[in-house]
């Protein structure tokens, strides 16, 4: 049987010694979560089910199939690893896991995590033996509980407006990495493209004074700089000067390699294989710049939802091909909405020159009550700390339309501190701190607004200046003179006989109608010299939101001149490129 989704899960991190856990898992579903007093954990439990992982259970995929409320489930794998590997360390990797994962080695409690979109990682070394091991993982998630992001998972039974299927559990790659016993954590690069300069901050974990790393950068298999630096133990800096940096853009993106190798009185303990961009991103009045020069955000919305893996594409080509698809209709960038998507998607857009905004679930959370800042935050930052190298993301955006909660008001103290949390740990990226509303502290000033008249938007974005915009809110939200973009509008459902279709406004009645639309639509926007970009909703149907411009199976919904009037709208020079 082939192992499902068994490329390398973490593409700007490679390692050659690591083992694909993915595949036939036992599988319990544990409605009362109760399964630890029932001995779940015990070797001769008995597991009802297997899944295949990293497939969620509500999925086909998995082959458990059950969309029901999932309060708690079990997996349990043999996994197998020899003497040489314990003799260094084994490190046990989680894509994510929706919600909150506790992890046992042979009944030996080895950790936990809460938050259903980061990835994590724990040393089991110490719980391993050589031969077969027992690993258990209990995942624990109460997706109506508003105390935790939970993103477009439905919060009823039933799927419902734009609303989905819900995930619970894996939903991404398990892997094992083995390494020395001391060995390179993590590497944070920028690349500065003014200067050439490459800021390197590695991450070192057992350290001894006779450690060195070396860093080989190459452009097109050719060494261009090298450095080695002795290392001392926790983090610490290093930087190199590349001559004639070329930059990374879209549609034109490139990228060098790195390998780092760590040595220890000339024997080589660990060897990484990178890459990096040199890009930069900077607000010059009303436009975003990459590398100085005014880029029109052409971006449609991406929820990243899989009519057979829910949360998870069931192939790395999947991930590919919807850039391609996207690419294809003249769009240079997605806001890639209410999820943390998976690093391989993130690969995919370095490799393309394919714009991406960073964005958590936040949605299904109780913005109004502050004990969920300590359960969003964490979790957020944990997702900067793995991204930040990606230079396909030129945005970060932690929240979407945090509308009031029950009657109660959103904590603006809750939006300005993860906006300025974002911003310490992120100085090189813009960030927009609420998508839509309510703006507290932000980069970007953007708004949603799906009218479907032609003629009102003419109107309304046809008056936009450097000093004066349309607002949805202007009772709740001032502008602030930051760059002005339509971050979500169009909507409108195309779904011939389906009569539940789900869209936003009414519905064209005929293919030339829709294709007039969403031309006159979006050259409101870029017409506009004061306007920096649009985001159009969106790239294919969701169940029942059947909105996008492919099917579900991304499969072509319209005929070729629709497709083709698309294109010819988004090809054209907006007025801020002049």
């Amino acid at each position: 049987m082939t192992t499902p989704r068994s490329e390398y899960p973490r593409p700007q991190f490679v390692r050659d010694s690591w083992q694909c856990l993915n595949g036939s898992w036992d599988f319990e579903i544990d409605y009362g979560n109760s399964g630890e007093s029932r001995g779940l954990v015990k070797p001769e439990a008995v597991y009802a089910q297997t899944i295949t992982v990293p497939f969620c259970p509500e999925s086909s995929l998995s082959g458990i199939g059950n969309t029901d409320f999932l309060n708690a489930v079990w997996y349990r794998k043999t996994i197998s690893v020899t003497e040489e590997h314990l003799s260094g360390r084994v490190i046990l990797h989680f894509g994510a896991v929706d919600y909150e994962a506790t992890i046992w080695v042979n009944e030996t409690r080895c950790g936990e995590h809460k938050g259903g979109y980061s990835s994590f990682e724990l040393d089991i070394t110490d719980c391993l033996q050589p031969g077969e091991n027992r690993l258990v993982v209990r995942a624990v998630d109460d997706t109506r509980d508003d105390r935790y992001p939970s993103g477009k998972q439905s919060g009823l039974y039933e799927s419902h407006g734009c609303f989905y299927t819900r995930t619970t559990g894996i939903w991404q790659t398990v892997w094992l990495e083995f390494t020395s016993r001391s060995y390179l954590k993590s590497v944070r690069v920028t690349a500065d493209p003014a200067t050439g300069t490459v800021c390197f901050e590695p991450s070192v974990k057992g350290c001894d004074d006779s450690l060195t790393l070396t860093a080989q950068v190459s452009y097109k298999g050719e060494n261009v700089a090298q450095k080695r630096i002795p290392v001392d133990e926790g983090n610490f800096t290093f930087s190199m000067e590349i001559e004639h940096p070329k930059l990374w853009n879209p549609g034109a993106p490139e990228l060098y390699d790195v390998t780092y190798s760590l040595e220890s009185d000339g024997r080589v303990l660990d060897t990484v294989k990178s890459y990096f961009g040199f890009r930069n991103i900077m607000l010059k009045g009303r436009a975003i710049c990459l590398n100085g020069k005014p880029v029109y955000q052409r971006l449609v919305l991406d929820q990243g939802f899989y009519p057979d893996g829910i949360y998870t594409a069931p192939s790395d080509e999947a991930l590919k091909k919807d850039i391609e698809l996207s690419m294809s209709l003249g769009f240079n960038g997605a806001r890639l909405h209410q999820k943390i998507f998976e690093e391989r998607f993130l690969y995919w857009a370095d490799q393309l020159g394919y714009l991406v905004w960073g964005e958590h679930g936040n949605w299904g959370m109780d913005i109004a009550n502050p004990e969920t800042a300590l359960n969003f935050l964490p979790e957020w930052l944990e997702a900067l700390e793995r991204d930040y190298n990606h230079p396909s993301i030129v945005c970060w955006c932690p929240f979407n339309e945090t509308w009031d909660h029950r009657g109660r008001q959103q904590d603006n103290r809750i939006i300005a501190n993860v906006y300025l949390a974002t911003k310490a740990f992120d100085r090189t990226r813009p960030v927009i701190d609420t998508s839509g509303n309510f703006h507290v502290m932000t980069d970007i000033y953007d708004i949603h607004n799906y009218d479907q008249s032609v003629e009102l938007f003419q109107e309304r974005y046809g008056a936009v200046t450097e000093t004066q915009v349309y607002d949805n809110f202007p009772d709740r939200q001032h502008f602030n003179g930051a760059p002005y973009f339509l971050s979500e509008y169009g909507g409108a459902s195309w779904a011939g006989t389906e009569k539940n279709a789900w869209g936003y406004g009414e519905n064209p009645k005929t293919e030339e109608e829709f294709a007039q639309r969403y031309q006159g639509l979006t050259r409101a926007l870029m017409d506009n010299k004061n306007i920096c970009g649009f985001c159009y909703t969106q790239l294919y149907d969701v169940e029942q939101e059947q909105n996008g411009l492919f099917t579900y199976e991304r499969t072509e919904k319209f005929s070729p001149d629709v497709y083709k009037v698309i294109l010819e709208t988004n090809a054209a020079k907006a007025a801020i490129e002049e």
